[in-house]
């Protein structure tokens, strides 16, 4: 079993920056990835970010490339989100996930929820006009 929790949501406006944790406890050692997801009250779950424990390589959504930074502290067993420049839209439920066993884990499957085997509760990010 692997349990992860989320901090360091909250509201902030446009432009602002906000840093999620999510720490992660238990069997860590058996972690291949964790990822980054979102979800708004109707709709899918989305793929934020991802990153490889071993090695960082590191996965983006599209509409968070280039304003969002996963990064990992191995030592604390923690992902980070750094989120910058945030916008109105990436209001959401944000939540962390953890795959274990890297079989067929690449580009595609980092973006599939259904990758990952253990899940946190969520955070709120809210980010006001």
């Amino acid at each position: 079993q692997v349990h992860l929790v989320e901090s360091g949501g909250g509201l902030v406006q446009a432009g602002g920056s906000l840093r999620l944790s999510c720490a992660a406890s238990g069997r860590t050692f058996s972690t291949y990835a964790m990822a980054w997801f979102r979800q708004t009250p109707g709709k899918e779950r989305e793929f934020v970010s991802a990153i490889r424990w071993s090695g960082g390589i590191t996965y983006y959504a599209d509409s968070v490339k280039d304003r969002f930074t996963i990064s990992r502290d191995n030592a604390k067993n923690t992902v980070y989100l750094q989120m910058n420049s945030l916008k109105p839209e990436d209001t959401a439920v944000y939540s962390c996930a953890a795959a274990i066993g890297g079989t067929s884990y690449g580009p595609r499957s980092a973006k599939d929820a259904s990758r990952y085997d253990y899940w946190g509760q969520g955070t709120q990010v809210t980010v006001s006009s």
